[in-house]
């Protein structure tokens, strides 16, 4: 038996959880910043490493008492260590760092993309490799040929505004709050996909590309400033879904898989889901979503990636730094 003890702060969610064998979640704590952040418009990175610096202890103190959990059958510490922002990236990995000396426990590195991917495995367990991956977030967007649980191969990825992003701009445009995702989301479900936006069509068949869209969002509501935007909303939204959709079952037809697994906080998109069965009852090729509470940023994810980088003996020392710009 294996206890991973799991670490997130890269963005606005300082996070930790302990994982048993990668399977089964022992204890989790969060905290959020979601509404210190909205009334910023955004995630101011000074901020946010404060906070994390706040709760961290905090919640750390809850895990293990809740967990009574003993440091020293703690297996290994997982830490975000990228792709995110500096200074909460930061904040994580010296906690970690200071705990994995303290406890004289190994340090295991973990990409926060590849922390995303891993909560869709922890929960379902009919997927079958290889598979199609499609990450979808704030400020990645890709799609990745999945091999085993150590080998991907990225076949497309974003060439602009990553999908999370163009929710975020559009929301803006529209006087919405933040985080925009679950803004348009609330207002497009009153609202009806009546426009006819342009599909993004980049030069390679797998890329994406999202600023054209939120332009013609942007001078669309310029040109028509009586138009609801509940249905500028629904139809930006359905716009978006059916290319994430569309790319993702066109890498699986050309590599003959079944299975696409959906990663990120895009992955909580009430449009993408539908989207994703109406194509599956048309091609027969299935997408598989983490649950709705495990789509935004938290340590059960990194613990459970951690747990495959165990099994491999893969471990960091006590110089790991951050890597803002990690790629997959």
């Amino acid at each position: 038996m294996a206890l991973i003890l799991g670490i997130e702060s890269s963005c606005d969610e300082t996070s930790v959880a302990i994982v048993e064998n990668g399977e089964r979640i022992i204890a989790e704590k969060t905290a959020s910043q979601v509404e210190i952040h909205a009334l910023y418009g955004g995630v101011v990175p000074e901020i946010a490493s404060r906070h994390h610096l706040e709760n961290i202890s905090a919640l750390m103190q809850m895990l293990m008492e809740e967990s009574k959990t003993d440091p020293k059958y703690i297996s290994a510490i997982a830490v975000t260590h990228g792709p995110g922002l500096a200074g909460p990236l930061l904040v994580g990995i010296s906690y970690a760092k200071a705990l994995a000396y303290s406890w004289n426990v190994p340090l295991i590195a973990v990409n926060h993309m590849l922390g995303h991917l891993n909560a869709v495995f922890l929960f379902d367990k009919t997927i079958s490799l290889p598979c199609i991956v499609l990450m979808v977030s704030g400020a990645h967007t890709e799609i990745v040929l999945m091999e085993s649980l150590s080998s991907y191969k990225i076949l497309g990825r974003s060439v602009d505004d990553a999908a999370g992003e163009s929710f975020d701009k559009v929301a803006r445009m529209m006087g919405l709050g933040y985080p925009g995702g679950p803004e348009i989301e609330k207002i497009a479900k009153v609202g009806v996909p009546r426009y006819r936006f342009p599909k993004p069509k980049p030069a390679w068949k797998y890329d994406f590309s999202f600023s054209g869209l939120k332009t013609h969002v942007k001078y669309f509501l310029r040109d028509e400033p009586n138009v609801k935007k509940e249905d500028v909303a629904a139809s930006f939204q359905e716009t978006v879904a059916a290319v994430l959709v569309d790319r993702a079952v066109k890498a699986a037809e050309e590599y003959s898989i079944q299975d696409i697994v959906v990663a990120g906080g895009v992955a909580a998109n009430s449009a993408l889901r539908e989207k994703a069965y109406e194509s599956f009852e048309k091609n027969g090729i299935k997408f598989h979503f983490p649950p709705l509470k495990y789509c935004t940023d938290n340590a059960v994810m990194v613990a459970a990636a951690g747990w495959q980088n165990y099994k491999a003996g893969k471990f960091a020392d006590l110089s790991l730094n951050a890597v803002p710009n990690l790629e997959v």
